[in-house]
């Protein structure tokens, strides 16, 4: 019995020492070991074990998202097909699809954003295969036809209009609108309103949609948690290996440099308090640049929730329901974004020029070290305190995954993070918190009670 043990350790040091030998051990703050591959037609694969018993995080990265909606009148395509893929093929139709996804017990949803569209799916690691049979399937045989097509169209349609019932969509939809001419930021995820409306009469460029973006080489697989990774990456190759290749890269056209101030207006047909947004335009996601690393630090130092500003406006004066800002750069340049709402429409002014004041006293004075370190600090805690579960650590890498194509994105901007000096900060706030390329928007309630 005492041999039988010994051999069963000595087996199971072997495997783990195999395991460490063939992966790529995180370097940075990242901190689980992963194992990467590119198939033959382009497929990205990543897997990623820890420990996690009986439980898989599976997702499908497709690295198009509204933003390769450039051909005019074709917007909505990317959220469209979130939907359409449910929809299934003729060997697993949706209600297949769906019959066989409650029956493991399995967790199945997607989503879409300017950059990416994500199906993920949770469950017991004993059904990986079959999760694999049937994502490998829709993947690459997804079929409908027109009948069925112009029903999710008008649900996508439906979806349009129930949004129009959110102020901070109203808003989102405008500040797009007025802060892009040409790129097609311009357009929110569910696409212009007029595109959606006719998009039943476009089957034919739903396929060519299709083709041309659900391909091996636009796609990254991310499966973590308690899987083998050796015949999990045999599985793969079973499934996805003969999956064509033929991916069109979209033809986005360049933003033209912003000259001046831009403002706009919104009326919201309900009750809702001001919503002010002030807007520049940012520099394309880098790991690498320190000015972008410096720009979203500077984001939380001056309109986080330790900033002055918000312990000026919404603890003690409680002018403002809350102040918030979102410097997170997108696939191309896209907006540093504040966002505030306020308790009284006569003071809108006086709070846009509180967040004037507030960025030019960053142009002007170095923020400490001790508060820019305690910012990293955070940010590192954060992120690390988000991978407890494997469908934390699938979801907290895919956007940087469909941003970059690669996992190293996750430690390569961390790294830069620790480089950013207080003055970095100052020097991103002077270069891109300028007027030329603001847009502001102000949304106001059209019924009072």
């Amino acid at each position: 019995m005492k041999t039988v043990m010994m051999s069963s350790l000595l087996l199971l040091l072997f495997y783990v020492f195999a395991l460490a030998a063939q992966s790529e051990q995180a370097s940075g703050i990242f901190p689980y070991p992963y194992h990467k591959k590119v198939l033959d037609n382009g497929l990205k694969v990543i897997i990623i074990p820890m420990e996690s018993p009986g439980l898989v995080a599976y997702y499908s990265i497709v690295r198009t998202g509204s933003r390769d909606e450039y051909e005019p009148g074709h917007s909505g395509f990317a959220h469209f097909f979130e939907h359409m893929m449910f929809r299934g093929t003729k060997k697993y139709p949706g209600s297949v699809y769906d019959k066989l996804i409650t029956e493991m017990g399995a967790d199945a949803n997607a989503y879409t954003s300017d950059d990416l569209t994500c199906y993920h799916l949770n469950f017991a690691s004993e059904d990986l295969e079959k999760v694999m049979e049937l994502e490998s399937d829709r993947f690459q045989n997804l079929y409908y036809e027109e009948q069925a097509f112009k029903t999710e169209a008008g649900a996508v349609h439906g979806e349009y209009l129930k949004s129009l019932s959110s102020p901070w969509f109203l808003l989102s939809e405008k500040l797009m609108d007025t802060a892009f001419d040409v790129h097609t930021y311009k357009h929110t995820t569910i696409g212009f309103r007029q595109d959606i409306e006719a998009m039943p009469t476009m089957y034919e460029y739903s396929l060519s949609f299709f083709n041309r973006y659900y391909r091996p080489e636009n796609v990254v697989l991310v499966i973590v948690g308690d899987v083998n990774p050796a015949s999990t990456m045999e599985l793969v190759k079973k499934y996805y290996g003969n999956w064509k290749p033929g991916y069109v890269p979209p033809q986005i056209p360049a933003e033209p440099e912003q000259q001046a101030e831009r403002t706009a207006n919104v009326t919201y047909n309900g009750e809702t308090l001001p919503i002010l947004c002030v807007a520049y335009k940012s520099l394309a996601f880098d790991p690498k640049s320190k000015t972008m690393a410096a720009c979203v630090l500077l984001g939380d130092l001056a309109f986080g929730e330790t900033s002055d500003i918000y312990k000026k406006l919404v603890l003690n004066e409680q002018r403002v329901q809350f102040i918030s800002a979102d410097f997170n750069s997108a696939r191309d340049p896209q907006l540093l974004t504040i966002w505030t709402m306020i308790k009284r429409e006569d003071d809108i002014d006086n709070i846009k020029n509180e967040i004037y004041r507030t960025i030019e006293h960053f142009k002007q004075e170095a923020v400490s070290k001790q508060k820019l370190n305690d910012l990293k600090r955070r940010l590192k805690y954060s992120f690390l305190m988000g991978l407890e579960t494997p469908d934390d650590v699938a979801g907290s890498l895919a956007r940087y995954i469909a941003l970059t194509g690669d996992i190293e994105a996750v430690n390569q901007l961390y790294e830069t993070y620790e480089q950013v000096t207080p003055a970095d900060i100052r020097d991103a706030a002077n270069n891109l918190l300028v007027e030329q390329k603001r847009t502001v928007v102000v949304l106001k309630g059209g019924q009072k009670s």
